[in-house]
């Protein structure tokens, strides 16, 4: 497939954080359904400086809004801003991809969904990291019985606060605390999985509301800084379908991040990856063992013939432009950052309140699988044929 095959849709970036280059990189030279053509932030000798690396056009908010050429606004402001500049784009007409969190209450977020129904326009919200090639080998593993029944989950991460708060200062403001920054990876890739939460107990902990500035390119380097936000959150899920697991992550730890994320079956166990990543491996621990003939069981490593091996955040972006050529829902969509951030919410409700289990009310469905790609990494997208997706 080339761009002669489909007609691309127009996008237009806000924001020129650290963020931004992986995404202009696989929108730009990876997604043959977008084309990228403008950038704005407040900063304009940033944005110029952005525009001009990428061949794009550098321009101010509000011009980006007013041009009628954009189909989609890809949000990666900072999180505090991410509800009014949702707000701007859709009453400017535009789809909308935004960078996590969605929003910092699901109650904001509800809102942003309700105003995206009455706009009759896609919202989207990442992480994308759950189209990666490893999730999709698992999804398909547990689609297909490979587990048996499943049983149970267990995830747990670590950060080290020491170093990325002294480097990332928006990590201290409102949205870059462990629940809303980094669990929601856990969370989203869980869902697409396994399906929706029904309730949750949690403890959210905020232990070091200062910290040294360590970073020796920080303008407070040696200083005393302020790092209100939690940095540990431990947490019983069960599920819409009754499976029940842990979530246990501290950002109080070692500086590489280190992964466990197993799901547990009838059949045996899956090992998965980091869903802070798109590269991993799915391993299979097989259920073999045999007492009478002295067997043990067997780790497998399975197939993975999908595609977003590599870094590919922005690929859900191209996912929302594949949503409106086909008329269908997207994959990274409102529903499920809404449902997530519901869940976040009522992990700080019930740690706030020692209320032990509090009920989720909202609810998704499992993001459509993605299929094994057919030439250009963004066919995995694809939901119809070739001849029938314009």
């Amino acid at each position: 497939m080339n761009k002669q095959n489909i007609e691309p849709l127009h996008v237009g970036v806000i924001g020129t954080g650290a963020i931004c280059g992986i995404y202009l990189d696989t929108m730009i030279q990876r997604m043959e359904i977008l084309q990228v053509d403008a950038i704005a932030a407040r900063n304009m000798a940033r944005t110029q400086e952005v525009a001009d690396k990428y061949g794009i056009r550098a321009c101010t908010v509000d011009q980006l809004l007013a041009d009628k050429t954009i189909d989609i606004v890809v949000n990666l402001t900072p999180p505090a801003v991410h509800e009014e500049m949702i707000e701007k784009c859709l009453n400017a007409g535009k789809h909308v991809y935004t960078e996590k969190c969605f929003a910092l209450t699901a109650a904001a977020a509800e809102r942003l969904c309700h105003l995206a129904e009455d706009k009759g326009l896609y919202l989207g919200c990442a992480p994308d990291t759950f189209f990666a090639g490893w999730v999709q080998a698992a999804r398909k593993a547990i689609d297909d019985g490979l587990l048996g029944t499943v049983t149970s989950f267990v995830m747990a991460g670590n950060r080290d606060n020491e170093k990325l708060l002294s480097a990332n200062d928006y990590m201290n403001r409102p949205g870059g605390g462990t629940l809303l920054d980094y669990s929601v990876y856990y969370l989203t890739v869980l869902t697409a999985l396994l399906g929706p939460v029904e309730r949750v107990s949690a403890m959210v902990k905020a232990p070091y509301p200062t910290h040294i500035n360590c970073y020796p390119l920080s303008p407070k380097f040696g200083q005393v800084i302020d790092t209100p936000n939690d940095s540990q959150v431990y947490s019983i899920l069960e599920l819409e379908s009754g499976v029940t697991g842990t979530m246990a992550i501290n950002s109080d730890s070692a500086f590489y991040d280190q992964s466990y994320f197993a799901v547990y079956g009838t059949k045996g166990i899956l090992y998965l990856g980091d869903p802070d990543w798109f590269e991993g491996t799915v391993r299979f621990y097989e259920n073999t063992l045999d007492f009478d003939k002295g067997t043990h069981p067997t780790l497998l490593t399975l197939d993975n013939p999908f595609g977003f091996q590599v870094n590919s955040r922005g690929a859900g972006v191209a996912d929302l432009a594949w949503s409106i050529r086909e008329g269908r829902p997207m994959r990274a969509s409102k529903e499920l950052a809404y449902h997530v951030l519901d869940v976040q919410t009522r992990m700080a409700e019930s740690s706030s309140g020692n209320s032990g289990f509090v009920a989720v009310p909202s609810t998704c469905t499992r993001p459509a699988p993605l299929a094994v790609p057919d030439g250009t990494e963004d066919s995995a997208l694809r939901t119809k044929p070739q001849d029938t997706a314009n």
